[in-house]
């Protein structure tokens, strides 16, 4: 039994008084009398990352993905509590000095504000984050439209690689073993997109479990499925290179997740705006699929259209 199945079988049916609670599927808790909207994250050593030799990068990657569920729902971040679990080991002066300096350079660059927590002694490493912001909208999920297009911000798998470098599956020169650990440990937020999604996006999510297992939890529940191309989803210049010369399937790479790109449908008229948008924002921006009715089954497909096959649509936590 993965995640999703457990909180829809043991604990949607307690959120059924609570409409704020959006069902407990979406990204956040949405207030909207108070324009209050909240996201909780945690996160275990091992699992969420890889090691603890960079405190200051791992504090980093964990604060982003946190504050991206309030940036994917058109929501800037305002304060974020965050408690942690350690031993002396984890915890030494110069881990919890390395972990402050990145808060506070991470507090500036996106204008948010400690403002709680706590912290406990455990052999265990982990973190649990709860993430704020102000709004009297947000964009939820399973708000597609039938013949909406498909759009993804960024681009996918860099940070998969990044990841696959750690754990010492791949190894390249030193400047490219340092762009993608760059793109693991510090993902791109592109929080001077949030308002402006209300322009365009009928649907939003974060890519964080995976392109097309986000990609199915947007539409979960509707009556609606989708086709992807798999040659319109973007990728860097250097991934590419490396996908072509090791010859590997460039569908195992953006499927992974931990991305933290904004993945949105929207209606066929709102193409130029949204160009028009991005362009100004110089925020690379790709249109990768569209959505389909519910009569037919998602589909991912190549550059002649013919069907692919994916047997792991990205990372769930199995119990």
């Amino acid at each position: 039994m993965h995640e999703f199945e457990i909180i829809k079988k043991y604990f949607s049916k307690l959120s059924l008084d609570n409409k704020n609670s959006l069902k407990l599927n979406d990204d956040v808790f949405f207030d909207k009398s108070k324009e209050l909207v909240i996201s909780v994250d945690t996160y275990i050593d091992k699992s969420h990352f890889f090691d603890f030799k960079d405190p200051d990068l791992v504090i980093k990657k964990i604060l982003r993905s946190s504050i991206s569920d309030l940036i994917c729902k058109g929501v800037k971040p305002k304060y974020y509590f965050i408690s942690g679990s350690g031993n002396k080991k984890t915890f030494t002066k110069l881990n919890l000095s390395k972990i402050s300096q990145s808060l506070k350079k991470e507090q500036k660059k996106f204008g948010i504000h400690i403002s709680g927590g706590d912290t406990v002694f455990s052999n265990k490493l982990s973190f649990t984050i709860i993430s704020v912001g102000f709004s009297s909208n947000i964009i939820f999920r399973n708000k597609a439209k039938f013949n909406d297009d498909i759009y993804v911000t960024g681009n996918l798998g860099d940070s998969y690689m990044g990841l696959e470098i750690l754990k010492k599956k791949f190894s390249f020169k030193k400047d490219l073993n340092k762009y993608f650990l760059k793109k693991y440990y510090l993902p791109e937020l592109h929080i001077n997109l949030t308002k402006k999604l209300f322009n365009f996006a009928n649907t939003s999510i974060d890519i964080s479990d995976g392109l097309f297992a986000d990609l199915d939890k947007l539409i979960n529940k509707q009556k609606l499925s989708y086709k992807v191309n798999i040659s319109k989803i973007p990728i860097s210049k250097n991934l590419k290179k490396i996908i072509l010369s090791k010859k590997l399937q460039k569908i195992d790479f953006v499927s992974k997740g931990d991305d933290y790109q904004i993945l949105f449908t929207a209606s066929k008229k709102k193409s130029r705006i949204i160009k028009r948008t991005f362009k100004s924002l110089g925020i690379k921006i790709s249109k990768i699929g569209n959505i389909s009715s519910g009569g037919q089954k998602s589909q991912i497909i190549d550059e002649k259209g013919n069907k692919i096959a994916i047997k792991n649509k990205g990372h769930f936590h199995n119990f």
